[in-house]
């Protein structure tokens, strides 16, 4: 009998010391590894498997072990097409020009054979990461990877031009996400079926529930900003001639895609407006009531109201157009009936995305009256009122956007107090800041953890080109952006660049890819992240009068 123990307790040692399947770092820590037979229960889980994931396991109760052959349970890397699927994202720094790549190109650079535009970028990756990628591509080539603790990824990234494929759930504002195929998961129209990034995890049985993926559509949602509209003069001559819905027929998908599409109207709707002309000197400006169709057939979801010229034709041609505004069921923010309802955010909710609109008139003169106790108006930048709004909003959950009508400048930007005062409302806490008031796009900048566009350019307006003071002529006003922002389960996850051109006096376009590369390039430039030149364009001096255009 003792001769049966001892032998029983030699095999015990052995069992001990089979060398262990290292697990990454992040589950190392989080629960210890168990090798001891004698527990009823133990989970294995792959090196694969990603941190989120993992997460999840917490709440079965059982104990790891670093040994495949001492689990009762085992979570790995199906064999099939099913079980729990994981969408990754390829993504670069968010000053990337590249929009899409195909996975074959992909697949080339993982063999160590990049081409353009993957030459010259290394691929970075956590450690579970490779794991994943590993099992469906193979080892890939040496030095076309490298892997880098996940907190320090996007730093590599940018220090290094490096491009990444990280989880969804890692996805954050200063990533571009890069569509494969053309497929996008920050996109509604994203088909799982089709893209290339994606695995599927399984349990070796069915005592426990994974969660079904870390992308789930109903928590998805996005809002389009837009900049200057101003259905005026040559914009609404070409209206009368071509109709009323014209400007909007080559953008309009865009604009109805998102689930809010914001735009800042900046003139009132007036049944007695005269008949629009093509003349640049009209500076009172309204729209006839007729040109509310535009806004509703580009799906615009809610409107707002801090533009110059709102009481250009009188307080009762701004209230006529609240009550336009009411029976079409848009809310608006940043104007009102008066102060008190000028200052009210329009408080917006889409798949559990809770996102409040808030904004205000920053402009000093006293021609462009604001809202007052008792007249309807813009609203005035009370910073103090807005910080303390702001705070409010955050604890109950809501991400604020806040969009200024501020001073206008015709070059890159930020245009005089711009920075002042579009960094104190990040500061507060607002998470998306962004100007309407720019005819020429301005800059962009992440300031702490804020996302600041300093200017988005025309909308619907009909500067084909403008006279600067010097003489010189530009076309510059007619480059636009439009900022399509992508939330989810009530995080931000970043902002996407529309852009488009002006044709007709009225009606912007998509860009080429040749337009789209040159506008990206210059204001990725401007904004001091990407080391290139392009032509140098004049910078507003403190001689410059800020421009009286709406």
């Amino acid at each position: 009998m003792k001769k049966i123990l001892v032998i029983f307790i030699c095999f015990a040692i052995l069992a001990a010391c089979v060398p262990a399947t290292e697990l990454p770092i992040a589950m190392q820590t989080a629960l210890p590894a168990v090798t001891n037979t004698s527990l009823p229960a133990a989970l294995w889980l792959s090196p694969a498997v990603p941190a989120k994931l993992f997460e999840t396991t917490k709440s079965w109760g059982i104990p790891l072990t670093d040994d495949p052959a001492l689990a009762t349970q085992k979570l790995d890397i199906s064999e099939t097409s099913q079980g729990s699927i994981w969408i990754y994202a390829l993504v670069a720094p968010f000053p990337t020009v590249t929009d899409d790549v195909a996975s074959q190109d992909l697949l080339s650079a993982w063999k160590g054979a990049p081409v353009a535009p993957l030459a010259g970028h290394a691929i970075l990756l956590a450690e579970s990461t490779l794991g994943t990628f590993t099992a469906l591509w193979g080892e890939p080539a040496s030095g076309v990877v490298k892997v880098v603790p996940v907190e320090q990824i996007i730093d590599t990234a940018w220090t290094e031009s490096a491009w990444a494929i990280i989880p969804f759930e890692d996805i954050q504002p200063k990533w571009k996400v890069l569509s494969v195929d053309g497929q996008s998961p920050i996109h509604k129209s994203f088909d799982a079926n089709v893209y290339p990034l994606k695995i599927y995890f399984s349990l070796s049985s069915d005592s426990f529930a994974l969660p079904a993926t870390n992308r789930d559509p109903s928590k998805l949602a996005t809002v389009i900003l837009t900049g200057v509209t101003a259905l005026v003069r040559a914009t609404a001559a070409t209206m009368e001639m071509k109709g009323v819905t014209y400007p909007g027929s080559l953008i309009r998908d865009w604009l109805r895609e998102a689930d809010i599409t914001h735009i800042s109207n900046e003139v009132t709707f007036d049944k007695d407006c005269p008949t629009p002309s093509s003349g640049y000197r009209n500076f009172i400006l309204c729209s006839d009531p007729r040109y509310m169709d535009l806004l509703l057939d580009v799906g615009v979801d809610v409107v707002e109201l801090t533009g110059d010229h709102l009481r250009d034709r009188g307080e009762n041609a701004l209230l006529e157009t609240l009550a336009i505004y009411k029976k079409n069921n848009l809310p608006y923010y940043g104007g009102g009936t008066n102060a008190e309802e000028a200052r009210q955010p329009a408080l917006m909710e889409v798949n559990g995305n809770k996102i409040a609109f808030m904004g205000c008139n920053g402009k000093r003169e006293a021609k462009y009256p604001k809202a007052s106790a008792t007249s309807p108006g813009p609203a005035l930048c009370d910073y103090d009122f807005f910080g303390d709004q702001i705070s409010k909003l955050k604890a109950q959950g809501y991400i604020v956007i806040f969009t200024f009508q501020h001073e206008e400048c015709y070059s890159s930007g930020p245009c005089y107090t711009h920075e002042e005062s579009f960094r104190k409302v990040a500061d507060e806490g607002a998470t998306i800041v962004s100007g309407s008031q720019a005819h020429y796009p301005h800059i962009m900048e992440f300031h702490g953890d804020s996302f600041i566009h300093y200017g988005l350019g025309n909308l619907f307006f009909d500067q084909m080109t403008y006279i600067l003071p010097s003489g010189e002529v530009i076309d510059e006003t007619r480059r636009e952006f439009y900022d399509r922002h992508v939330f989810y389960d009530g995080r931000y996850l970043g902002t996407e660049l529309l852009t488009a051109m002006l044709e007709d006096y009225s009606r912007p376009r998509p860009m080429t890819e040749a337009e789209r590369v040159t506008f990206l390039s210059d204001y990725f430039y401007y904004s001091g992240w990407i080391p290139l030149s392009p032509t140098p364009i004049p910078q507003p001096t403190a001689t410059l009068t800020p421009i009286a255009l709406p």
